[in-house]
């Protein structure tokens, strides 16, 4: 059973990948992780995180994966001695130097060697391996055969951990200088401004005339990637030996976290439960395209770059369906008036609308609002402020944890 790894920027994303099937999540504290940007955690929400999924048998792995310079390296001492007593089940480090301060004050600590150190081959990962890494998240740039060798000429215990599904960087392995060349953002520090998304034009020289390097007819793509979808390859990935299955996105929504998260748990445990009969469901393709996202590809597990194009023919995000509440409390009326859900809104709708119902386990299904009512029983035509608190009358199949979406993009 491979591990599936999610994305948790902040609590609500971890509780949303839990809840919605991750054996373990992956999250940052306020420092020192790729994604500055991101909400992250702070020492108490870290302990948090760590004991709410430690009571749910999940796993907590912390992203100490910058390339800190010199002078960073007593604030990083620092946060090491305040975050190792957490309970933290793993590590994920880029820098030998951080692996090495990480073992000096934890010597038993769980290393995972990050993406970011563009792990391409059996004999790197041997040599991680003799250093103390347990596992190693593979670069993004290998292809499925040869992840498949890196596996047979490796240690059983080193364990292989491979991106599955997001957002891909058109930098090897996402070590780029361009954000930091351009406005001073460090992009090995967690900062970067993704300049590959901008459009851009250049100028030749000699005539003073500016042209717009443009693949189409849309605009000008040539760094911008393609986002990964691997769920029609399901049983490949795990015939190749990949210990550990990871999502991208600990900036996306917890909506986004649910939905991805959930179908990759669908597909893997279908795939599992009867291999020989196993077939690809679309109602799962379709989920996947109810999130925010780039056009998709395979990444390069099946094509090198020369022969399948990786970056995008329109810069835009493909939306996704509106996240409208999430289910807080399911009870029975005091007055016999039926079942009653508490839920807190994230974007308004009103009584009686068509909406989707997403529930751990199962496609979205289409249900018709019951009655809105506020908190002090007053009914409601709509709930039109964020987060508020509303009860809404439903059937008995609805669970704590349940999202509302909308029916279209």
């Amino acid at each position: 059973m491979p591990e599936l790894l999610s994305p948790a920027g902040n609590f609500e994303k971890m509780v949303s990948a839990i809840r919605y099937g991750a054996d373990a999540v992956y999250l940052a504290g306020n420092d020192f992780g790729m994604r500055a940007a991101a909400a992250n955690f702070t020492l108490d929400e870290l302990k948090s995180a760590v004991e709410y999924a430690h009571a749910r048998k999940k796993r907590v792995h912390l992203t100490v994966n910058t390339m800190p310079h010199d002078d960073e390296y007593p604030r990083l001492s620092e946060y090491l001695d305040s975050i190792k007593d957490l309970g933290i089940d793993a590590f994920i480090v880029a820098d030998i130097g951080v692996i090495n301060l990480i073992l000096q004050k934890m010597p038993n600590a769980e290393i995972h060697l990050s993406t970011q150190a563009s792990t391409l081959s059996s004999a790197s990962c041997r040599a991680w391996h003799s250093l103390g890494v347990k596992r190693v998240v593979l670069a993004r740039e290998l292809n499925l055969e040869e992840i498949k060798r890196i596996r047979e000429n490796t240690p059983p215990d080193l364990q292989l951990e491979a991106f599955i599904h997001g957002s891909m960087c058109i930098s090897l392995s996402g070590r780029c200088l361009l954000s930091n060349y351009l406005c001073g953002r460090d992009a090995n520090r967690g900062a970067c401004a993704q300049p590959c998304r901008w459009d851009y034009e250049y100028t030749i020289m000699q005539k003073d005339e500016e042209l717009g390097i443009s693949e189409n007819k849309n605009g000008t793509f040539i760094m911008a990637s393609k986002d990964m979808c691997l769920i029609e390859h399901i049983p490949k990935l795990l015939g190749a030996g990949i210990d550990s299955f990871k999502i991208e996105g600990r900036m996306k929504s917890a909506y986004y976290t649910a939905v991805v998260t959930n179908t990759y748990r669908m597909a893997i445990d279908s795939y599992l439960k009867d291999k020989e009969n196993y077939k690809l469901d679309p109602h799962w393709c379709d989920e996947l395209d109810s999130v925010s996202h780039r056009e998709y590809c395979t990444g390069y597990y099946f094509d090198s770059p020369h022969k399948n194009a990786q970056t995008v023919s329109n810069n835009g995000y493909l939306r996704e369906k509106a996240y409208l509440a999430m289910v807080d409390e399911v009870f029975d009326d005091e007055r016999g008036n039926g079942k009653f859900a508490v839920l807190v809104q994230r974007n308004k709708f009103s009584s009686f609308d068509d909406v989707e119902l997403l529930t751990p386990g199962k496609c979205g299904r289409l249900i018709n609002v019951g009655q809105l009512k506020a908190e002090d029983g007053e009914d409601l035509e709509s709930v039109p402020h964020p987060y508020m608190r509303f009860k809404m009358k439903c059937d008995g199949d609805i669970h704590v944890g349940d999202i509302l979406r909308g029916t279209s993009k």
